[in-house]
């Protein structure tokens, strides 16, 4: 089911956002110089956005993570890649809309890109199963990773999905054998691979495509093993606890940067990457080149080796 997106404070400066268009089409209206009050007021509203975003709670930065309207997969690649051609089904059942993947051109580099797929309405939601893939769609990254290897791309998985879907007919048709083959075959994929979380990593249909090379987050992006309402749910059988256990979850890219999970926290406009999304994109084309320059200047011997060591690290 979709979640609902709501920050508290935000009705607080919604009425001064108010406030200050309505001193403002006053002022054009009657034509009074109200420039030093409608000063006092920018001010004023700035400064209040800024203490209260640079103090959001882990639960905060999760309804942030899960916003309607921030950028999704297809959103990034229409905005940061060129050619793009979509490629479909995992040659074994049917495509999968939850994951997309294709080839394109990154900065005139031939690439491969996958990455979980939620909607922006209902109608959509429900065609992309709000972004949960099914097996097939594990498969089908399965299918596109090896080409890019035959082929030398370089891979760029985007990260977004609450979840693998845990249906009946998942598990009939093999979600956890799906998932662990396709962290096997990132674990050893001789291309390079980036993969980065902009929305909400949760459990393992979020790190099916997270064994990579390099890994960034948004820097309003969550990644856990368990959604807080999951955790809620299981460990204090009540749900209401659900803001309580995204503190102990330490799910955002913050926690996660200082405890070296993730390579290099990207960072939003303000209020998030919805609200400026030129801004957004920019730093994470910038971004994720520095990235694949990096690692293109490697061996594929000395690839794996890191790539190796990193995995065998985390935990220690």
């Amino acid at each position: 089911m979709p979640y609902n997106y709501s920050l508290e404070f935000e009705k607080d400066y919604k009425e001064l956002e108010k406030k200050l268009n309505e001193l403002k089409e006053l002022a054009v209206k009657k034509k009074i110089d109200f420039s030093q009050e409608i000063a006092t007021l920018e001010t004023k509203l700035d400064g209040f956005k800024e203490e209260r975003y640079n103090a959001l709670s882990a639960w905060q930065k999760v309804q942030i993570a899960r916003h309607p309207e921030r950028p999704a997969t297809m959103d990034y690649i229409s905005a940061l890649f060129d050619d793009f051609i979509e490629l479909h089904g995992d040659r074994y059942y049917r495509d999968d809309p939850a994951i997309v993947g294709g080839i394109a051109r990154f900065n005139g580099i031939p690439v491969t890109v996958i990455g979980h797929q939620k909607g922006k309405d209902t109608s959509q939601n429900l065609k992309r199963n709000f972004g949960m893939p099914h097996p097939e769609g594990y498969r089908k990254a399965c299918r596109l990773l090896k080409q890019a290897e035959k082929f030398q791309r370089p891979v760029i998985c985007f990260i977004d999905t609450q979840g693998a879907y845990p249906g009946v007919e998942a598990e009939e048709r093999g979600q956890g054998w799906a998932i662990a083959q396709t962290l096997l075959q990132m674990s050893h994929l001789e291309t390079p691979v980036i993969s980065l979380v902009i929305g909400e990593g949760g459990s393992g249909g979020a790190l099916a495509l997270g064994i990579a090379d390099r890994i960034l987050m948004l820097s309003y992006a969550v990644y856990s093993v368990i959604s807080p309402e999951g955790c809620a749910s299981i460990l204090c059988k009540d749900v209401s606890r659900s803001r309580e256990m995204a503190d102990y979850l330490k799910l955002t890219a913050h926690d996660l940067h200082s405890m070296g999970l993730i390579d290099e926290l990207i960072p939003e406009p303000l209020e998030g990457a919805h609200t400026n999304l030129e801004q957004t994109y920019k730093i994470v084309k910038d971004t994720l080149q520095v990235h694949l320059d990096e690692l293109l200047s490697c061996s594929i011997e000395d690839l794996l080796d890191k790539r190796y060591q990193r995995l065998r690290s985390i935990g220690n």
